[in-house]
């Protein structure tokens, strides 16, 4: 099933979602449902950096946009959509010069799609593990149906009781000016006015009951606003908070809109109750006549209900995001946000009528240092049902952007608080005016304290300050949070930590993982409950022994699940965050080849290395790790690849895959083959490359990998210099591309190529290749070939030999691996065999041509 398909069959909360984010106009919802199969079969993350592969899609892109304008030519009732497609067409074409644009466009449109189903998934799974919590919220909404239901009936119940009172009093002033023009005898004349006077009384009674009704009516109704208002909507508002910082929380607003509006319209229809009253004592009144003086401060009850019920009824139903932000409440200055506002009070005579400005809280701005910022594009749209896919009331702002204001000689200036850009916190503010059934109000609502960057490197840390904030703080008013910021308990930092996994990842972090941070950001404790974490250490003060705070770590980390182990991580298969001296004792009471995932405690941007445990001859185990891979690592091979095809030397220069059990004791390819991917040369329609397969083989001094399929970008790999724990004094791993015993025929100029043909050494690497240490040059290239392979290369070269016959023959040398053993490093501190890094012992990457 398409990942289209699915969306359309989500729930309504999810599906309205997925609705939103088609109203955006850089990808038309039609395009991307009729071109759906072809859209998902295409790697938009690849063309997003590749223009050649930008271009290619681009030109059948186009193609495709032709033929379904054909299709659509054929059929009579498509007329609208064969005008749409040529309209779409046309506005693609100003991506012609730069179609990696595009592609970045509806990679980022797939990538939200994906996370809203991985919403959808995480809200069932949620609902599932969480009974106790929906159990209470269930029975919350229970007893506010009740409630709403009750009141109704009152309502409805009032109704006949107004028709009676009215017909009542009627029948009195029949009566009485009956009595009045009638001439009868003193008796009658007496016995009339004793009928009349308990007809009277009666009226008067009548009257004060109703009253009293209204009055109970009214005392039902506050009870019932402060739950929707004061439990409700706060709860909503709070669950709001929560999603916009990973949380799988429900933010639907269906229920809340459903309640308001019946107690509202409960309102106005009493409101004519007493309308009616006045009209009633405008016909006949008495002496002692309750109504007069009673009606007067019920009205007054009932206005004051009513404005508070519709002033709460205005919320930002989905907070100020970015199309291609970190995350909501992130705003850039001079590009597009959109934020969505909603009027909970849902009625068909005020559709698009009620006009919404928007604008920019400059309060917090008037703090010295403070930026101020106008807000441009759209400034004012009707609430209207129509951008609804349940037709509620909203008004959909998608093409806003921040400007600074320049004031006096521009820049931030000197600001009071002593906070960052990224501390400020800013609000957008939405007013408009509601005029229905005589009642006036104005209404004003505005989002969660946003934080406003002017370039994508100040990301990061606006992040950590918007989760900060809305782990921590409930009053979105306080926009000088960060001047006194308060810390956080250990288990409100740790749920908001999980949140973050499970939004990446699809899966929170568990007991044993978050003991596994308690540990290390506090020590050994008995409870941690009663652990805090300060603002300063989770984002200002580096890491014990590093350059990089505590967030920077974490957020490496989760955008390395994200990117690239979202499946492995979301199916339980990396264990993550556990202490080296733990993963020992846990690897040496299982069997040989048995081996976990964990996450690198020392790589500023995110590493994963994996660890094995393995028995000598006398049963003695030792636990082997690798130096970790990080994003550069991912970015060309994937994590099951990796394990799948990794070896290490034993006897005879045999490779073997040291792997077997992904710990506790599944076996490895029943976890991890789902995943394993075999796409050769011949599967790829733009390249051609001999159908080869990359294995990672360790050598003397540290795991190397035969590479015997096509390079791509393997060879350009680089990594800064590693000065981690995880690592071994002895480990190998090439720091430059330079220094790199592989490289591919793109990167060699003639003169290069021209001394490795020319050398006579044994060793045949070239000079401009010099080992960093004499343990780094490659001991299967040295001694061991009976014909050298640098002589087959040359040979394959010269015009009269077929290239194929001979690569093919060079790869398969049966001496090609000669001479590369294995010396296991004895278990020391942090047990580490170095990480294989990607060797080529082709040398050459040269691409077959037909």
């Amino acid at each position: 099933m398409t990942q289209w398909k699915r969306l359309q069959q989500l729930e309504t909360v999810h599906s309205q979602r997925a609705f939103d984010l088609y109203n955006r106009d850089e990808f038309p919802m039609e395009v991307r449902h009729y071109l759906a199969h072809w859209i998902e079969g295409q790697d938009w993350e690849r063309a997003s950096r590749d223009s050649s592969q930008a271009a290619f899609l681009f030109q059948v892109l186009l193609e495709n946009l032709d033929n379904q304008f054909s299709r659509f030519a054929q059929e009579r009732e498509s007329f609208l959509l064969q005008r749409n497609f040529r309209r779409y067409k046309q506005n693609f074409q100003k991506y012609q010069e730069e179609p990696y644009t595009l592609a970045t466009i509806i990679n980022w449109f797939l990538v939200k799609e994906k996370e809203i189903l991985n919403d959808a998934e995480l809200a069932q799974q949620v609902q599932t593990l969480q009974v106790q919590p929906a159990a209470m919220e269930l029975e919350s909404q229970r007893q506010v149906e009740k409630s709403l239901k009750d009141l109704k009936t009152k309502v409805e119940a009032m109704e006949h009781s107004i028709r009676c009172l009215e017909e009542q009093q009627d029948e009195f002033d029949f009566k009485y000016q009956t009595h009045r023009m009638d001439s009868c005898t003193e008796e009658e004349k007496k016995m009339q006015v004793e009928g009349l006077q308990k007809m009277l009384n009666a009226l008067d009674k009548c009257r004060r009951n109703f009253l009293s009704d209204i009055s109970a009516i009214l005392d039902a109704a506050d009870v019932l606003r402060s739950a929707l208002i004061d439990e409700e909507l706060v709860d909503w508002k709070r669950r709001q908070q929560k999603f916009c910082i990973g949380a799988a929380e429900d933010t639907s607003l269906e229920h809340l809109e459903k309640w308001f509006t019946q107690i509202i319209e409960c309102m106005f229809q009493l409101q004519k109750f007493l309308q009616k009253l006045d009209e009633l004592v405008g016909k006949m009144t008495y002496d002692n006549d309750p109504i007069p003086a009673r009606k007067t401060p019920l009205k007054s009850r009932v206005d004051t209900l009513l404005t508070h019920l519709i002033k709460s009824s205005f919320v930002v139903e989905s907070q100020p995001s970015m199309p291609q932000g970190r995350g909501p409440l992130v705003l850039r200055t001079n590009l597009q946000f959109s934020v969505k506002v909603r009027l909970l009070y849902k009625v068909s005579e005020l559709n698009h009528v009620m006009k919404v400005t928007v604008s920019v809280n400059n309060a917090a701005s008037q703090l010295k240092g403070f930026r101020k910022f106008n807000v441009l594009g759209t400034l004012s749209k009707a609430l209207n049902m129509a951008e609804s896919m349940n037709g509620g009331m909203v008004a959909d702002f998608r093409h806003l952007t921040l400007k600074d204001q320049k004031v006096g000689g521009g820049g931030k200036g000197i600001n009071d608080l002593s906070l960052s850009v990224t501390e400020e916190l800013h609000r957008i503010t939405f007013q408009t005016q509601f005029d229905h059934q005589g009642l006036s109000v104005p209404l004003e609502t505005s989002s969660l304290p946003v934080v406003v960057i002017s370039n994508s490197s100040q990301q990061q840390s606006a992040w950590a300050s918007v989760l900060w904030f809305n782990m921590l703080c409930s009053d979105p008013k306080n926009v000088k949070f960060f001047e006194t910021s308060p810390a956080a308990t250990w288990p409100q930092f740790g749920e908001m930590l999980s949140w973050q996994f499970l939004s990446c990842g699809k899966r929170g972090l568990d007991s044993d993982q978050l003991e596994t941070l308690a540990i290390k950001f506090f020590g050994k404790q008995q409870s941690y409950d009663n652990c805090k974490i300060s603002w300063t250490k989770f984002s200002k003060e580096n890491l014990t022994d590093t350059n990089f705070t505590l967030w920077v770590w974490l957020d490496g980390i989760l955008t390395l699940v994200k990117l690239y182990l979202s499946d492995l991580w979301s199916d339980g298969s990396i264990m993550g965050f556990v202490s080296k001296g733990k993963e020992r004792l846990l690897l040496k009471k299982k069997q040989d080849g048995t081996f976990l995932l964990r996450f690198s405690e020392s790589i500023k941007d995110g590493g994963i290395t994996f660890s094995w445990v393995q028995y000598a001859n006398d049963g003695t185990p030792s636990v082997q790790t690798v130096k970790p891979f990080t994003s550069t690592d991912l970015k060309q091979i994937a994590l099951p690849d990796i394990l799948c095809n990794f070896r290490i030397m034993i006897a005879e220069n045999i490779p073997v895959n040291p792997l077997c059990y992904l710990y506790p004791n599944t076996p490895k390819d029943q976890a991890f083959g789902k995943y394993y991917s075999e796409k050769t040369g011949e599967e790829n329609p733009y390249l051609k490359y001999l159908k080869t397969k990359l294995v990672f083989v360790s050598k003397e001094n540290g795991c190397s990998g035969v590479r015997e399929g096509p390079e791509s970008d393997l060879s350009t790999q680089d990594r800064g210099p590693s000065s981690f724990s995880d690592a071994g004094d002895d480990d190998l791993f090439l720091h430059e591309i330079e220094k790199s015993p592989m490289f591919s025929a793109s990167t060699i100029d003639d003169d290069m190529l021209n001394s490795i043909l020319d050398s006579k050494s044994e060793c045949g690497i070239p000079d401009a290749f010099p080992p960093t240490d004499l343990n780094t040059s490659p001991s299967c290239l040295q001694d061991n070939f009976s014909v050298s392979p640098l002589d087959i290369l040359a040979d394959a070269l010269s015009p009269d030999v077929d290239v194929n016959i001979t690569l093919h023959e060079f790869l398969n040398s049966t001496n090609i691996l000669n001479g590369i053993t294995l010396r296991m490093l004895p278990e020391e501190a942090d047990d580490l065999v170095p990480e294989s890094v990607f060797q080529d012992l082709g040398c050459l990457n040269t691409p077959l041509t037909p």
